[in-house]
């Protein structure tokens, strides 16, 4: 960036700041000074209590239009056919590392993923994950893709993602959950709620850029 255009930048950001009466003292810095004494409110820190946390993550994702399902370890492969029932499906696709026990055994369809290629990928409209970990403060879901969750490209492509998460892996904020992240060289993929997008007439249309459906089972 030349000087004229970082000068433009902190000029900008030194006029906008001028309006505001809670930082007068602003108006008399430098850009360099006004633009290092603004007040930063990123948060790494949690500030509520644990049923706090939970609550606003299951709002997020409720907002999201994402569908919640409340259970134990030992209802997990109810909750899976549950919801491919609603959803009118019966083909699953499942990472390696999914635990056998986590899948229907009636009238549903298994494949495992071990680097299907891409067109036969796509035929399952559902696919069955774990997470890594989750951010109640942005209702999102993140993914790191090793053998328990599977290749990218097999979270994307489904219509449905059902993923199964424990109540302990929601954290409040995002510099909780990145501390979480251990398989530093995987992809990760963050989820927060079905994917949607808006067209200029801001009209809301589902599953453009992955899954057009979301259930959560927590346990």
């Amino acid at each position: 960036m030349s000087d004229d255009a970082r000068f433009t930048v902190l000029d900008t950001i030194r006029r906008q700041l001028a309006a505001d009466p809670d930082v007068e003292t602003l108006i008399d810095d430098s850009p360099e000074e006004a633009y290092a004494r603004i007040p930063r409110t990123y948060q790494r820190t949690a500030k509520l209590n644990r049923e706090e946390t939970l609550e606003l993550f299951y709002d997020r994702l409720r907002d999201y239009d994402s569908e919640l399902v409340f259970t134990d370890e030992a209802g997990i492969a109810n909750a899976v056919a549950q919801a491919m029932r609603e959803a009118n499906e019966s083909l699953l696709l499942v990472p390696a590392g999914v635990p056998q026990e986590w899948l229907p055994q009636n009238d549903i369809e298994v494949r495992r993923d071990f680097d299907l290629p891409l067109q036969p990928l796509e035929e399952p409209r559902v696919v069955l994950t774990p997470c890594t970990v989750a951010i109640a403060m942005s209702g999102t879901i993140i993914l790191e893709h090793s053998d328990e969750q599977g290749r990218r490209a097999a979270t994307l492509l489904p219509d449905h993602h059902i993923c199964v998460l424990w109540r302990d892996q929601v954290v409040e904020t995002i510099a909780e959950a990145l501390q979480r992240i251990t398989h530093r060289t995987s992809p990760i993929t963050t989820i927060a709620g079905p994917s949607a997008t808006s067209d200029i007439e801001m009209t809301r249309i589902r599953g453009v850029h992955g899954p057009r459906r979301l259930t959560a089972i927590i346990l």
